[in-house]
């Protein structure tokens, strides 16, 4: 079910439309291209949905206004570039322990910030949820489901974008609006103030050392951290890794790709299949959880994987614990971008992007 006819829209006016849609009403971020379009089309979208979107003194002080408005139920969300959210860490690692619901989106500039988005940079062993669409109509689902994780599990979750998913025109659906839900029983709205049983959003835990219920609990911050570390773990366990497969039933070589340069990954195959060769296609949808045990799968069968990634070599490391060594995992990768660093990657070409893949078949056929 759609809002209308199917629209052209640039990526951030889409994102910014699905946010809208999904019942955000609270939006705050600094100006970094490619994020600053998002931004700038927030602005024009939240009001006209009784919203409210707050242009930044900084990446700091935008994590910290999404913190308070997260803490009275209402539904957020943020993001940057890598840069930028490098600034956000510690908030976001703090927001996972007091279990806050927020959407972040990392609009990477030149290279993929794979172990950014996937590692992070905060303290303890907190874990975000990380969905990395191919496209423009992908992001706009992926935005939907990231409301409904974060809300579900008390989370920040990621969607991991770039220039292209930012300024690439396409045609969309957009979900019909939702209204605002009301404020969940857990948010912070002045009601328990002063009654010696405050409701407390906090990453030290939900009960005061020296309140009431702490004293009786006999208040342990060490509780506190298993019990988030308990969650986390159910929460990787209860989302199911996606995965996005072409053609491996008989590949000799299945390329691996994740985010926007899959789609040029995955064109390639497929000009290379219509010329007979044996390569096949994998993307994992879901960084977090990583789709593990089905990447093992895929690879079986197969003589070799190979991977790409605007990096230097950090997704690829995910697949190598995941083929745990059955067969060669190879890195096709590398950084790509223009002299400005902002994200125009030339490797991003479907003919470049055979030529690397043919040379592989040809080391394997020359075995």
């Amino acid at each position: 079910m759609t809002g209308g006819p199917a629209r052209l829209m640039a990526g951030s006016d889409a994102l910014a439309a699905a946010m809208a849609a999904a019942g955000c009403r609270f939006f705050a971020g600094y100006p970094m291209t490619p994020f600053t379009e998002v931004l700038e089309a927030m602005a024009r979208v939240l009001p006209d949905v009784g919203g409210v979107c707050m242009n930044a003194e900084s990446e700091i002080e935008a994590i910290g206004m999404c913190w308070g408005a997260a803490a009275t139920g209402t539904r957020a969300a943020t993001g940057s570039t890598g840069q930028g959210l490098a600034l956000m860490q510690e908030s976001l690692a703090e927001m996972t322990l007091a279990r806050l619901p927020l959407v972040v989106l990392h609009m990477a500039r030149g290279q993929g910030d794979y172990f950014q988005a996937t590692r992070g940079g905060g303290h303890g062993d907190y874990r975000l949820p990380v969905l990395a669409p191919r496209d423009v109509t992908e992001a706009v689902e992926h935005v939907a489901l990231a409301f409904e994780w974060a809300e579900r599990w008390r989370t920040p979750v990621l969607v991991q974008g770039d220039y292209y998913l930012a300024h690439t025109h396409r045609s969309v659906d957009l979900p019909p609006p939702a209204p605002a839900p009301l404020p969940p029983p857990w948010a912070l709205d002045g009601s328990t103030g002063g009654t010696g049983a405050a409701k407390l959003l906090s990453p030290l835990g939900s009960v005061k050392q020296r309140d009431a219920r702490g004293a009786e609990a006999g208040y342990d911050l060490a509780v506190h951290y298993r019990a988030c570390a308990a969650r986390t773990r159910e929460m990787l366990r209860t989302i199911e890794p996606r995965v996005e497969a072409e053609a491996v039933e008989d590949a000799e070589l299945l390329v691996i790709a994740y985010g926007t340069p899959a789609a040029y990954v995955r064109a390639a195959v497929r000009d290379l299949r219509a010329r007979g060769l044996r390569v096949g296609y994998a993307r994992p949808v879901t960084l977090v959880p990583f789709p593990y045990d089905r990447i093992a799968r895929l690879a079986q069968g197969t003589r070799r994987v190979a991977v790409y990634e605007n990096n230097t070599g950090q997704a690829v490391e995910d697949v190598r614990l995941a083929v745990d060594g059955r067969v060669p995992v190879e890195f096709i990768g590398g950084l790509s971008t223009d002299p400005s660093g902002f994200g125009v990657a030339p490797d991003l070409d479907v003919h470049a992007m055979a030529r690397r893949i043919t040379e592989r078949l040809g080391r394997e056929a020359a075995r």
